[in-house]
């Protein structure tokens, strides 16, 4: 027997109109330096809810511009700005959210997580995911723990063009077949344990519960902009119970093929994920599940509007230099060995050719 982790932020709070809680938790915590990093799309868009909310609680923060791009150096120069503040508020999206957690590892505060967005599940993990100037995933750091809280507020999330909303449900999905296929290749999570059967059930209920509510939450965002029950269930879904499915159970196949897709000079472009969810019809493949299984679960990833085919992501034919390219990252990931049957390049590259060839066949 082996000694299991499992991780969890320090609070969690979720609903329309969640962000009005920030004043008190500024009070609770008895944190009166803050600093919020965020792009100017979001201030723009949401700012003047962050700025009521901090106001309630009679304490002013400092704003650290963040301009696009989750490197090491973007987060030294947020870093040396935000010298001296005893909380980080990370606003926004993904790479916004993880400059701030490399914020806030960096000078020792506490941090506060407010996504703007539910494009993918980093608000709750300890993860910082880097990437270079070409917007290729460069490797991935870590907190030494959780944030300490999570606010997500559903109607500023509901008003987000709804590609994002649906690129969260496909980042999701992948949870179930990832911390499974680790679990079953007997890898490690993101706290460099097996993982305990919580997590696995948790990414399990993460799975049950979007085919469930999901596409009725597109629905619901896409036409109204506003949260119903169906998009709450879908938040909690894509934010946290993904979360904690994926740095608790670990990854696979689905994943790793970000490393490959990042670096591809259009795939590169799609939101992370747009790339797990074709990632996760290509793992079903290598898993060598039955047929009808994966063309079910891609008909659900298209009514999502998610891709199921490299023409969904602008390139109708992908080539076999192309596929090297891709393979070859992919392959390099620290959680490709968490897959059964092993995978290697060629294998890969078939996967990637079926999985294309499938999508295309739905139509």
């Amino acid at each position: 027997m082996t000694v299991k982790t499992i991780g969890f932020p320090g609070r969690y709070l979720q609903g329309p109109g969640a962000i009005a809680e920030l004043g008190s938790l500024l009070r609770e915590f008895g944190c009166m330096s803050p600093v919020v990093v965020m792009d100017d799309i979001v201030r723009q868009a949401a700012g003047a809810a962050l700025d009521t909310a901090l106001a309630s609680s009679g304490v002013s923060a400092r704003h650290l511009r963040f301009a696009g791009e989750c490197t090491k150096e973007s987060i030294q120069a947020l870093s040396e700005e935000g010298a001296g503040a005893d909380l980080v508020i990370g606003f926004g999206g993904g790479k916004t959210i993880d400059t701030a957690k490399g914020v806030a590892k960096a000078v020792g505060a506490r941090l506060m997580i407010v996504p703007s967005i539910a494009s993918n599940d980093s608000p709750t993990s300890r993860l910082i995911v880097l990437y270079d100037e070409q917007h290729r995933v460069a490797g991935v750091e870590t907190m030494t723990r959780n944030p300490d809280v999570v606010l997500v507020d559903t109607a500023i999330i509901s008003r987000a063009p709804a590609r994002f909303f649906s690129a969260g449900l496909g980042d999701a999905l992948s949870k179930k077949f990832e911390a499974q296929q680790c679990h079953l290749a007997g890898g490690k999570n993101f706290f460099g344990t097996a993982s305990l059967a919580t997590a696995r059930l948790l990414a399990d209920r993460c799975y049950e519960t979007i085919i469930e509510f999901g596409a009725e939450a597109v629905r619901q965002v896409r036409t109204h902009g506003t949260p119903n029950e169906a998009v709450e269930r879908a938040v909690e879904a894509s934010v946290l119970l993904s979360g904690l499915g994926f740095e608790s159970g670990g990854l696979s196949l689905s994943h790793a093929l970000t490393r490959g897709f990042t670096a591809h000079p259009v795939l590169g472009g799609f939101l992370h994920g747009e790339l797990v969810a074709f990632g996760t019809i290509v793992q079903l493949i290598a898993e060598e599940r039955p047929l009808e299984e994966v063309e079910r679960h891609a008909r659900f990833c298209r009514e999502l509007g998610l891709p199921v085919r490299f023409a969904d992501m602008n390139v109708p034919a992908i080539t076999d230099d192309e596929l090297d390219g891709i393979t070859e990252r992919t392959c390099a990931a620290p959680y490709i060995g968490n897959l059964r049957p092993a995978a290697n390049a060629s294998r890969v590259a078939d996967c990637l050719r079926r999985a294309d060839a499938l999508g295309r066949g739905l139509d």
